[in-house]
């Protein structure tokens, strides 16, 4: 007996076989507008996964969920007449790669081309229809040359308010272009990693540690280079409304972004020119600040502090530097602060206030400033009363409430300028009042932070910058690249660690870094975040050399009636806020200054949920619960994989792993083989002789067309399980017929295609049909073939159900009666018997009594 019989069916033969013919017909590559077989007629439909890192450890089953689910609409699509592009890269700058450097001494770019070359013939190996002539990575000089020309355009823009979008800096009027620049240089206190060597975001801080390994991480202040997003908040917030995605994701990017109406108010400091100033949402509060509280990094501090108070607060700030953002601003940890032993004068009462330092006051958001007002904010309160200040009610609740304590709007009380006044009018008042005194505006603030862009590390995108010294030899100042000096590439370096200095590992190439007698290169690098901010833009057009994408294909791919340009967005949901937020602002720059044509990057987004263990519990190297995709593709094949992966369950619902599912899956697909396919005496395959040139019965015709219906409704609606659970009844219904009409199953293997499309191919062609079932149009419905026009009839003998039987949905009473008197079993039960009477439930049953 041949070996591909030792399997349900030879999986193991079919699918490398198809995989080869894909790859050297390249069936999938979607030509360009003006590019040889491109067909204009055709509609564009871009769908699109979020790139992977390609780490050392391959794929596990969890990362195919998405591509599998891109991979079925796009063999769909294609099916529908669209031209499709369905490409893949990797998003390969990162973190790991220059770890591993550290510890063996091997060039990132060599480790970070194994993984890619690993997670390719894992893909390559599921059979997803990728465009691979497409294949862009994130370190390839020719991808980060226009990463760094992008940059260069931020770089060389400012945001106009009066136009409420980016310009470039030359129609900018003011003195000091560089105040305003979209791209700017500035001290901030960051989360630094000594034994990493770069600065962290707050997401990759946990306890106090970095997330890659667990290394301690203070705060500090570092030169850093920025990128204005906060200039674009309102349009971020706005302009989600036009978008197909998750209301949860939009409600992430609305929090993250965090807009708040209110006021800022100016507290000056006793026996001081110098003025704190702080942004509130409830000025009508004022009159109940008893205090007011800094970040401890706040530039007054040191300004403002006493002798006396000085030991405390210099303590209090190395303590607060060990601790992330995250960890300050948690509302469960017990309040800690410090008196700075200075006052201010609240503009309301002209009362003097004590200035305190606290760690949950953070200097990125607001003003780095608060007013304690104790009675009406929760964190204020429970400061107050541990440090024994003053609380003072302002806000009569209208209701039952106690007013201590209180955080909603009520009546204004113990305030002389709105007493009585409700909330809404106090607000408005108390803001019009500091206006005309000076010491307030009414002001928008947003929780969102303007970007930190730079790290200190190796393996990233080179700033296409120099600084120069000025004419005082003392200062230098940031100078642009010419476009015509990109890529800049990083040097070859024989040691990769950290300087431990705080300067990144650039600065140990002096050669490199000396770009002239007058300039010296910028030595950070860009995040990772910078590669997959615009990668698909690239995918358009990745072989450009003379533009980032050319404006045809960017206007063909990204082109239709909807503000997005990407039509299906498919990717974790741990993106779901900074890649999506940070993609959408380099759009905006982008599509301001003309180079782009639609104002938002991913019209639909869907994220899929994540696949657990057998164990109900998050795949990790640590609890040993990983599956590897070779293992169950070496066990049960690539269709069945793909296929079980979309069973498990709604797309976008978490679910637990199992390999007995991938097993009874196995079993339907190899059902699906043996509708079609038989054993000869050797052992080997053919066409089963009961698949014949026959028209179908009615009962095929109504399951034949009931399966097309559901599939195309399930695919367009993402509902892939329910799509297989409908071709499973299919499948049953033929099954048991002694003759398998052709017809059916050629409509039927173009359905199952998208999902098992090896198998699908193989009996495409050993049932010998025409072309190639990746060619073929989609099969439509008609709703005539699904019309119930019969109804099946129980048929009860005093009580007890002895038969049923088909008949029309328009029979009458007495033909019901009729029918079941003269059903033969029913006869034989009957027979010599007198019929009492006969009870019919139209449409249901019919019940002889004898």
């Amino acid at each position: 007996m041949s070996s591909e019989c030792r399997k349900p069916y030879p999986f193991d033969q079919i699918e490398p076989k198809w995989q080869a013919i894909w790859d050297e017909r390249q069936i999938f590559h979607a030509p360009n507008p003006g590019e040889k077989n491109f067909d204009s007629r055709k509609p564009k439909f871009y769908v699109l996964d979020m790139f992977p890192y390609p780490s050392g450890a391959g794929l596990h089953v969890g990362h195919p969920e998405g591509y599998t689910a891109t991979d079925i609409i796009a063999r769909y699509k294609r099916m529908r007449g669209f031209n499709v592009l369905h490409p893949m890269g990797w998003d390969a700058f990162g973190l790991p790669a220059e770890q591993y450097a550290i510890k063996s001494g091997q060039h990132p770019a060599v480790t970070t081309r194994e993984n890619v070359a690993k997670f390719k013939s894992q893909l390559k190996r599921i059979g997803f229809s990728y465009d691979w002539q497409r294949e862009i990575n994130t370190t390839d000089p020719g991808y980060f040359k226009w990463t760094q020309w992008i940059f260069l355009q931020i770089y060389n823009s400012w945001f106009n308010p009066k136009t409420n979008k980016a310009e470039p800096i030359k129609t900018y009027r003011g003195k000091n272009p560089d105040e305003v620049r979209l791209a700017y240089v500035a001290d901030v206190p960051v989360n630094w990693c000594p034994e990493l060597g770069t600065v962290l975001a707050n997401e990759e801080v946990v306890d106090g540690k970095s997330e890659v390994g667990g290394f301690p991480v203070v705060r500090r202040p570092m030169r850093q280079w920025m990128l204005r997003i906060t200039a674009f908040a309102e349009r971020l917030i706005n302009e989600l409304e036009g978008l197909d995605w998750p209301e949860g994701i939009k409600l992430l990017q609305r929090n993250w972004i965090g807009r708040s109406e209110g006021a800022e108010i100016d507290f000056k400091i006793e026996n001081q020119d110098a003025k704190i100033r702080v942004f509130t949402t409830r000025p009508d509060t004022l009159y109940g600040g008893t205090f007011l509280v800094l970040a401890p990094e706040h530039s007054l501090v040191d300004l403002i502090v006493t002798e006396e108070q000085w030991p405390a607060v210099r303590a209090y700030r190395e303590k607060t530097a060990r601790k992330s953002d995250l960890e300050r601003a948690e509302l469960t940890k017990e309040k800690t602060g410090v008196f700075t032993g200075a006052y201010a004068v609240n503009p309301a009462n002209s009362k003097k206030i004590p200035i305190w330092i606290a760690d949950y006051v953070l200097l990125g958001y607001g003003t780095g400033a608060i007013g304690g007002v104790p009675a009406h904010d929760e964190r204020d309160l429970e400061f107050a009363k541990k440090f024994d200040l003053p609380i003072v009610e302002v806000v009569q609740p209208t209701g039952k409430e106690p007013a201590i304590g209180f955080t909603g709007e009520g009546i204004a009380i113990n305030s002389p300028i709105i007493n009585g006044l409700t909330s809404a009018q106090a607000k408005r008042k108390i803001a019009a009042w500091l206006e005309e005194r000076g010491q307030g505006k009414r002001a928008i603030n947003y929780k969102l932070r303007d970007w930190l862009f730079s790290r200190q590390r190796y393996w990233g995108e080179p700033f296409p910058i120099v600084w120069e010294s000025e004419a005082d030899g003392q200062h230098r100042k940031h100078r642009a690249l010419d476009q015509t000096e990109l890529p800049v590439v990083p040097p070859p370096l024989e040691d990769y660690k950290p300087t431990g200095t705080g300067e990144p590992p650039l600065a140990k190439a002096k050669d490199w870094i000396r770009y002239s007698k007058e300039a010296a290169r910028e030595t950070n690098v860009m995040p990772q975040w910078a590669g997959s901010c615009w990668y698909y833009l690239r995918f358009c057009d990745p072989w450009n050399d003379k533009r980032f994408v050319g404006e045809k294909a960017e206007k063909y791919w990204m082109g239709g009636p909807k503000p997005g340009g990407v039509d299906l967005y498919v990717g974790g949901t741990e993106h779901a806020v900074l890649h999506l937020l940070y993609a959408r602002f380099w759009h905006k720059v982008l599509f301001d200054l003309g180079y782009v044509s639609k104002p938002e990057p991913f019209q639909r987004l869907v994220n899929q949920g994540i696949i657990l263990g057998e164990d109900n519990q998050k795949m990790s190297k640590s609890r040993g619960n990983i599956v590897n995709p070779d293992d169950v593709i070496e066990q049960y094949g690539a269709d069945a994989f793909r296929c079980y992966e979309m069973f498990m369950g709604p797309l976008e619902q978490m679910k637990p792993w199992s390999m007995r599912g991938v097993e009874g899956i196995a079993r339907f697909l190899a059902r699906v083989w043996r509708l079609m396919m038989s054993e000869n005496q050797a052992g080997k395959w053919e066409l089963s002789s009961a698949v014949q040139d026959v028209d179908l019965t009615k009962a095929q015709q109504k399951i034949l067309h009931a399966t097309i219906k559901k599939v195309t409704g399930d695919i367009e609606s993402l509902s892939f399980n329910t799509a297989i659970s409908q071709m499973m009844i299919f499948v049953n219904a033929f099954t048991t017929a002694e003759l398998i009409p052709l017809s059916a199953m050629q409509t039927f293997l173009i359905l199952l295609n998208p999902f098992a499309p090896h198998l699908s191919s193989e009996l495409w062609e050993n049932v010998k049909l025409p072309g190639q079932i990746t060619e073929q149009p989609w099969p439509g419905y008609d709703e005539k073939f699904l019309i119930e026009d019969e109804v099946e009839i129980v048929i009860q003998v005093n009580g007890k159900v002895r038969d049923r039987m088909n008949m029309s949905i328009q029979a009458s009473e007495e033909e019901l009666k009729a029918a079941a008197l003269a059903n033969p079993k029913i006869q034989q039960l009957i027979a010599g018997k007198i019929v009492q009477k006969t009870v019919i439930v139209p449409k249901k049953l019919v019940n002889i009594v004898v």
